[in-house]
């Protein structure tokens, strides 16, 4: 049995009923396998058997007292990863689906990811199966600080750099932020994702959409096309879905979905993203209400936004939102192209069906890597007490797209998988987590 064959069996053994995080480790594994089975060293040295087992996994129980002074008990989690190339660096999660699986799927992720945008931090996620919607400002201010509670022992802006995710956003971010300083009497840049007025990072907001365009530019502009007139799908309403069709729009093309987690709508005439935003982003309501911005367009609560006959594909929602029958019916409506905005939204089965019918796919490893990058930007401007602007913090996430975009590509060929950027991605984000850990030795 092969090297990467045995590390797979033994994570599937080793970490029973936990499917995601199989799912994550085997993607990445046989994307590598023809690297690490063709040279002894990696075996000599363990680095799949490190990789696969985090450095820490903390757990920890949260609890607070909500409006009708009922007390609330939630699950916290913190996997620190690995820390070869520098700090841990991942999101929290507040969702009710966070589990261990999830959280270790998403920092295993995180390593490759980080790895690629050649900045020096390492990998890490955490989160809570706590449900901020429908919660009061003063119940989600008792939760954050009750999680804060515990977490705060083991993060620190040279240790663990905690940022946003699914649920947490700059409310979240202040919260925990005004707990951590409170803790440690110390105002540092343990958080990323933070206000502007204390030690925020102008575009980070956009980071993560504006990086997929980019990623998705570098795709097209090697295939001799680009944006301009291409309609284009987009799942999710959040911060991701909302400045990459921002973005996309700017280059030219015409986005016709959105969904959130009650609906979709499909607008043949392109989404008014003015509305989209107060919605989501003032209001904090659901999509439904978007047919009283647009009568004409079409609210559905059955089927998803994969059904819209388009050229491009961007799922920005969630994990494992995309399967093959998802893929099945744009590869039959025309799609040219997919770009993963969330972290890991296509089934695997999915992915091969994009690749063996001509379909380009950016992997969310790297196309969506723009927003962990910004946040290790946001951390350069806390250590020098500067504030970059918005245009130089968007040219710097720029020039690190097209250097993920360079990087998956030219493995992908040297690997003889020409245009395979899953592939490419993940033999990319390997070798300089890998030649790391060999550097520092076997106690790593």
């Amino acid at each position: 049995m092969l090297y990467t064959e045995r590390v797979i069996k033994s994570v599937i053994e080793r970490n029973p009923n936990q499917p995601e995080f199989h799912q994550a480790a085997k993607e990445v594994l046989e994307s590598i396998a023809p690297i690490v089975n063709n040279d002894p060293k990696y075996e000599k040295h363990g680095i799949l058997e490190r990789l696969v087992e985090p450095d820490r996994q903390i757990m920890f129980k949260v609890t607070w007292v909500d409006d009708n002074g009922n007390v609330q008990v939630n699950k916290g989690y913190r996997v620190q990863f690995n820390n070869a190339i520098g700090p841990y660096k991942g999101g929290l999660r507040l969702h009710p689906s966070v589990n261990l699986s999830i959280m270790k799927f998403l920092g295993f992720e995180q390593i490759f990811k980080n790895s690629l945008t050649t900045l020096p931090i390492g990998g890490a996620k955490g989160g809570s199966d706590f449900d901020p919607k429908g919660k009061s400002d003063n119940e989600i201010f008792k939760f954050c600080v009750s999680f804060m509670t515990e977490l705060y022992k083991y993060i620190g802006a040279d240790v663990d750099v905690p940022a946003g995710d699914i649920g947490v956003g700059a409310r979240e971010v202040g919260y925990f932020y005004g707990a951590y300083k409170r803790f440690t009497g110390l105002y540092e840049g343990v958080l990323t994702g933070k206000g502007l007025s204390y030690g925020g990072s102008l575009a980070r907001k956009e980071a993560t959409g504006y990086g997929l365009i980019y990623f998705v530019t570098e795709m097209l502009k090697d295939a001799g096309t680009d944006w301009n007139g291409k309609t284009v799908a987009i799942s999710g309403a959040g911060n991701v879905a909302i400045y990459a069709a921002e973005k996309a729009m700017q280059m030219g093309a015409k986005v016709v979905t959105m969904s959130d987690s009650t609906g979709w709508i499909y607008d043949k005439d392109g989404v008014d993203l003015k509305a989209v935003k107060e919605i989501k982003e003032v209001k904090r309501a659901r999509l439904s209400e978007y047919k009283n911005y647009r009568p004409n367009a079409e609210y559905h609560t059955e089927g998803n936004v994969w059904e819209a006959k388009v050229d491009i594909a961007l799922p920005c929602a969630t994990q494992n939102e995309v399967n093959l029958e998802d893929a099945k019916k744009l590869v039959a409506n025309g799609v040219i192209a997919v770009g993963e905005g969330a972290n890991m939204p296509s089934y695997p089965d999915a992915i091969e069906y994009f690749q063996k019918n001509g379909v380009m796919f950016a992997p969310a490893k790297a196309a969506n890597a723009g927003g962990v990058a910004t946040s290790a930007l946001e951390m350069s401007q806390n250590s020098q007490r500067l504030s970059w602007s918005f245009e130089e913090v968007d040219a710097k996430l720029h020039g690190i797209m097209v250097n993920i975009y360079k990087q998956a590509s030219s493995a992908a060929e040297k690997c003889g998988v020409k245009g395979n950027l899953v592939v490419g991605a993940n033999v990319a984000g390997f070798l300089k987590v890998a030649d790391a850990m060999i550097a520092q030795g076997p106690m790593l």
